[in-house]
């Protein structure tokens, strides 16, 4: 490292990142919530105060809403872009991605730490807190480390654009607003959690609902009604079988480590509406992982298939088979070429910082990559502090000691990617 670079790195504000942090995370920004614009206002004043040019923009999710990228689980009718830069143009663009909406913090009691607090355990250097670790964690390590870059009086030849998205969660909507705002860039980082492994790879991932006709009757006379359950059995059978065929050939070198690359996931099953009465219907939702490289389209022809094909021998359900939808959070795959150069820098830059050598891995979660990737052509990876492992759960943490690295890393590979302007 040059004396540049060690200075910016000197000028890095733990202590003020854990503050950000903690500001982000009380606030509860669930998506389509009021606190979802709240949480991006706090950001943009976030963002000012660290030094950086702000631009917020009221999102048209009429307009958005057409677009064939879009997805949703949560209708809104108003959301917050927010973009701060820093830098000139004279030189390579970088963009820094992440997303301010958390999933909710579910039943309480279940918490040892304030859900809405971002709590530092000094017996295990973890920070706890939802949206810790998914991922405004990631999103103040980015802040930061530009922040470093500024305190240290760098200018850049190139710029550092840092996007704060909603929706993220539910299919991705702010990512695509902003990526259809624009400005592009020569690269973009993900500040997801993928335990600070570099991955240029996301597969991807489409919610399916399934609906089981049954036929309703007293419960003393059971037998004389069809049960949507037993009818499930057969059904869930078929597509865990399935779930074997697709992953048995999954050979893909970013995802050799999963024992199971793209799964299937049954998450939510509801069905009837009084104890003793057989039930009419029972749906089932979940989400179904798609290939590295795969067509999506025949990815959900290839499950309709194989589930209508298993209830082929049952009576009732050749009479009346099962409903399927696709509905909500849509994420396609996505991948980039290993030897970019943004993978490149960020190997580069985190072996300096650890003296480690980076794992490549690509993440087996939809996340907003695809829509960088896919929609606005930059070449994208995710590189953040955390283990995914840890979201969408009771006491939901990310360790200091990646907040750390992360900030470090990143603000090297800005500074390496956008480079320096000479004095």
């Amino acid at each position: 490292m040059n004396k540049i670079e060690q200075a910016v790195l000197n000028n890095i504000d733990f202590a003020g990142l854990l503050e950000a942090l903690d500001r982000l995370v009380q606030i509860p920004s669930l998506d389509g919530s009021v606190e979802e614009v709240q949480v991006q206002e706090e950001t943009a004043v976030l963002m000012q105060s660290l030094g950086l040019e702000v631009d917020t923009w009221e999102i048209d999710f009429a307009a958005l809403q057409t677009h064939p990228a879009y997805t949703a689980e949560v209708e809104r009718t108003a959301g917050l872009g927010v973009l701060g830069s820093y830098g000139n143009d004279a030189g390579p663009s970088l963009i820094l991605n992440g997303h301010t909406d958390v999933v909710p913090a579910g039943e309480l009691d279940r918490w040892h730490y304030p859900p809405w607090r971002a709590t530092l355990n000094e017996a295990d250097s973890n920070v706890y807190g939802r949206g810790a670790l998914d991922m405004k964690g990631g999103l103040c390590c980015a802040l930061f480390a530009v922040k470093a870059i500024i305190d240290a009086g760098v200018q850049l030849k190139g710029r550092v654009l840092v996007q704060a998205v909603i929706g993220e969660e539910d299919g991705g909507a702010g990512a695509l607003a902003a990526v259809l705002h624009g400005p592009a860039a020569d690269a973009a980082i993900i500040m997801e959690p993928t335990e600070l492994m570099i991955a240029p790879a996301q597969a991807g991932a489409y919610n399916f609902r399934v609906t089981i006709p049954g036929k309703a009757a007293h419960g003393a006379m059971r037998f004389e009604g069809i049960d949507p359950l037993e009818k499930f059995l057969l059904v869930y059978q078929a597509i865990l079988d399935l779930e074997k065929i697709r992953n048995k050939d999954a050979a893909h070198p970013m995802f050799a480590n999963y024992p199971v690359p793209y799964p299937i996931c049954v998450g939510k099953i509801q069905g009837g509406v009084w104890a003793s009465t057989v039930a009419e219907t029972l749906t089932f939702e979940g989400r179904y992982g798609i290939k590295i490289g795969e067509d999506p389209a025949a990815a959900k022809q290839q499950l309709e298939e194989y589930m209508l094909k298993a209830v082929q021998n049952d009576p009732w359900l050749q009479e009346n088979p099962p409903i399927i939808e696709w509905w909500g959070a849509q994420f396609d795959p996505a991948e980039i070429p290993v030897e970019h150069a943004i993978v490149a820098e960020t190997a580069v830059s985190f072996q300096e910082i650890t003296g480690q050598v980076p794992q490549l891995q690509g993440m087996p979660y939809g996340a907003d990559m695809r829509l960088l990737v896919n929609v606005g052509g930059i070449p994208t990876i995710m590189f953040g502090p955390g283990d995914v492992r840890k979201a969408h759960q009771p006491d939901e943490f990310v360790p200091l000691a990646n907040l750390i690295t992360c900030t470090q890393t990143l603000a090297l590979t800005i500074l390496r990617f956008c480079q320096v302007e000479d004095k």
